[in-house]
This record gives structure tokens, sequence and C-alpha cells, in this order.
């Protein structure tokens, strides 16, 4: 009897702690991780957003002064990036074609935001591109004759500026010490220069897609998509 005595509050607590482990709430899934934020520099300098293993590889070649891409990125922002590319499904690498100064400018402002700002700055020029790129073919036709005797670089800080890019990105939160830095050095000028030129060797306008290594995908999102699906994307 007095081994049942002491065994008794033994079994009871064993079952109120057993109660009171079975009551503990169930650790929350870890979120999906978010692809869109992941983004590289290819060696060529191009930049890689995305997940590394995703199925399907996409190469856009953009002009930012290109008004078919500026299109095509208010179509596809949603779907593509902030759906196929979050998840993990697709991966852009983004080949710059570059088609003028203003052009030019543009891009080395993009690159400037770095690899984490790179996506939404490119987003943010295009959504912009009927401003600045109206305001910098005038302002470019004006002066252009005077700024023959500048660098290149200093050329297309000018441009920069009067087009009305430099603002939009200081909007953004980029210094003027980051603007000047963006210009002061040919590094990144001569790393897009050769970029677009091994474009313009394969590509025949913008906006052109390549998908796992195949040219296609029309100039639109409605018939880049499918092709997208076709290859995997989900």
């Amino acid at each position: 009897m007095r081994v049942l005595a002491i065994l008794a509050p033994l079994a009871i607590g064993a079952l109120v702690a057993g109660g009171a482990m079975a009551q503990q709430p169930k650790a929350k899934a870890a979120a999906p991780r978010d692809w869109s934020t992941y983004v590289v520099q290819a060696p060529s300098g191009a930049y890689v957003i995305g997940n590394p293993a995703a199925k399907v590889r996409l190469v856009e070649y953009l002009s930012y002064t290109c008004g078919h891409c500026a299109e095509f990125m208010a179509e596809s922002k949603a779907p593509l990036k902030d759906g196929y590319v979050r998840r993990g499904a697709v991966r852009i690498e983004v080949r710059h074609a570059v088609r003028d100064p203003l052009d030019m400018a543009a891009a080395l402002l993009a690159r400037c935001a770095g690899p984490r700002g790179f996506a939404s700055a490119t987003d943010a020029i295009f959504a912009q591109q009927g401003d600045w790129a109206r305001r910098g073919t005038a302002w470019w036709q004006v002066n252009a004759a005077a700024l023959q005797s500048e660098t290149r670089l200093m050329q297309l800080k000018a441009a920069a500026e009067g087009s009305g890019l430099a603002t939009l990105m200081r909007s953004r939160g980029m210094s003027d010490a980051t603007i000047n830095q963006c210009f002061a050095t040919p590094t990144d000028l001569n790393r897009l220069t050769a970029m677009a030129d091994a474009s313009w060797k394969v590509i025949k306008g913008t906006p052109t897609f390549v998908i796992n290594g195949k040219t296609g995908g029309g100039g639109h999102w409605d018939t880049l998509e499918p092709e997208l699906r076709a290859a995997g994307a989900r």
C-alpha cells in the first residue's frame, strides 16, 4: 500500500506534464525565402537576380531608353519578379544593350545602387522613362556640342543631371557622393561598353529574351510567360 501511495502522485504528475506538453503550440513553419532579393554580379558585370538553382534561367537584353522595354517591365513586374522570381522558379540575368548616352547614364546610376538596390533602381528608371527621356533628349540636343571637350564620363554625368536621372536617384536615397562616384572612374563604363558590344552582336533589338539558352519570348510579357511555363516555371 505504501508503494502505491508513493507511485500515485508520480503517475498523476506524469499525466499533468504530458498534458502540458500536448498543449504547447506547434512551432510555425519558416516563411518561404524571397529569392527576388538575392542578387549577384556575374563575371561579365551583368546583375543576376534570383535562385541560383532555379529551373528556368531568363536572360533579358534591355535598354533604359527603349519604350518597349519600359512597357515590358511594367507588364511583367508583378507576375515575374514578384511571382516566379520571388518563389525561386525563375532566375533573371540583366544584360545591358546600351543605345545612347542617356541609356549609358541610366545604366551607370542603376548599377551604382549595388546588388541590393539594382533591381529597384531599374524599376524606378523604367517607370519614369517618359519624363527623364523626354527631358534628356531635349537637353542633349542643346548641350551636346558644348560637351565635346569633356571626358565621356563628364558628358554622361552632365546628361544624368540635365535629364533628371540624378534627381530621380536622389529621391530614392542615393547621395551626391555616390552619384559623383558613379562617374568618377571608367571601370564600370568600360565594362558596360564591352557588355553592350557583346549584346549587339547577338541581338537585333530590345527587349530580347533567352530562356534556358534559347532565344524566344517575343517582345511582350504575354508572349514570354507561356514559354517560361513550358520551360518549367511554376
